[in-house]
């Protein structure tokens, strides 16, 4: 009895801490920075060069070009083609976008890092757009994103969501969550330590000379999760790194069902091969005492009052994150009923992390030999940052 009575005075205590660090994360919240909005200027800025990466991706590249391509603050529109199956690089090249056919990854490299460090090369413009080829950009994203890296050595976008759907929409509003309670809304006021770092790899910005000294993408060239290495190691390196919402400008239809959010979403989220095995304890717990614990108390019928107060603020975190979706529906309201299962998922990617993507499997860093370029160990040196 005295046991079990210490291990509940225990999982109470641990469950408040959990709670006070969330209620501190979202209040910061509060302070954000102001959403990417297109300069009042009618003209003027530095050229821009879009490079997007594009692996099979016929069936949804198509909305991203004609917007792209349609942009005066386009100079150049890139589509590097990495070792498509399906008609992508002859869709891109017909839309009139500058196909570049690439070459196989190198040992060591994931596929993406390697499309971008190609395309990055080939631009020409000052500043580098990178987006993924679900991106919907509206007109006055590039602008915008050209005068933020003014104020920023990276800028990192945060997108509104298309997700159509009951189930589809609750899933990924209940993950959503889980990057909220490990880290707070997109914008912070104050740049968080470079470990803490989080960025979009659905669209980037930087100038190109910067990134080129930096040779920012061999520098993660076996990460899985390349958009936060890269933020990450770049922060470190003395980069300002900025991670700002443009819902207004920027739209990305990311899956195409609740279990396509599940399978892919769910693989990435955990954020593994970036984290430190105490934060990933630390990320864990969090979740599962202020997320998935009070459902889970609440559905048996004996919650606790600090369940109660958690439940209210996940459904206030709910509201708020009607504003990230497109069409929000009744799934987002619904998406804090999924939390144990959205817990469920993070925990089992972060103790089996998946190497495979796209068709590719690459093997865990460390086991393959180092990349070299003329006859040299490929390693940046260091770049300068603002």
């Amino acid at each position: 009895m005295v046991t079990a009575g210490f291990g509940a005075r225990a999982l109470t205590a641990a469950q408040a801490a959990a709670a006070l660090t969330v209620v501190i994360r979202l209040v910061r919240g509060r302070r954000r920075l102001p959403p990417l909005t297109p300069p009042t200027a009618a003209s003027g800025g530095p050229p821009v060069s879009v490079v997007i990466p594009a692996r099979d991706e016929e069936h949804r590249i198509g909305p991203c070009l004609r917007a792209l391509l349609a942009d005066p603050a386009a100079a150049e529109v890139i589509v590097v083609d990495d070792e498509s199956s399906d008609g992508t690089a002859a869709l891109a090249a017909g839309l009139g976008a500058t196909v570049v056919a690439g070459t196989p990854p190198p040992p060591g490299w994931i596929g993406k890092q390697w499309a971008l460090r190609q395309g990055v090369r080939r631009a020409r413009g000052d500043v580098v757009v990178t987006l993924d080829a679900d991106a919907r950009p509206a007109p006055g994203l590039l602008s915008a994103l050209a005068a933020a890296v003014d104020g920023f050595d990276l800028v990192s976008a945060g997108p509104t969501f298309v997700c159509e759907g009951l189930a589809e929409q609750a899933l990924h509003a209940s993950f959503l969550a889980t990057l909220v309670y490990r880290f707070g809304p997109i914008g912070p006021p104050s740049p968080p330590a470079p470990h803490r770092v989080l960025a979009n790899g659905q669209c980037l910005a930087f100038r190109r000379d910067a990134m080129l000294r930096a040779d920012g993408f061999a520098l993660v060239r076996g990460h899985m999760t390349d958009d936060v290495a890269l933020a990450r190691t770049l922060a470190a390196r003395g980069w300002a790194v900025g991670f700002l919402d443009a819902g207004d400008l920027l739209r990305v239809d990311m899956h195409e069902s609740a279990a396509d959010v599940w399978r892919e979403w769910g693989r990435s989220l955990p954020l593994g091969d970036v984290t430190s095995p105490a934060w990933q304890a630390a990320d864990l717990a969090v979740l599962w005492l202020a997320g998935a614990l009070p459902v889970l108390r609440l559905a048996a019928g004996r919650p606790t009052r600090l369940d109660l107060a958690l439940i209210a603020i996940r459904l206030l975190l709910s509201g708020a994150l009607r504003g990230s979706y497109a069409r929000p529906g009744p799934g987002i309201a619904l998406s804090a009923l999924l939390d144990p299962a959205a817990a469920v998922r993070v925990s089992a990617a972060t103790l089996w992390p998946v190497r495979t993507w796209r068709g590719r499997t690459y093997p865990r860093p460390g086991r393959a030999a180092p990349v070299t370029y003329g006859g040299r160990s490929a390693r940046p040196g260091r770049t300068a940052g603002r």
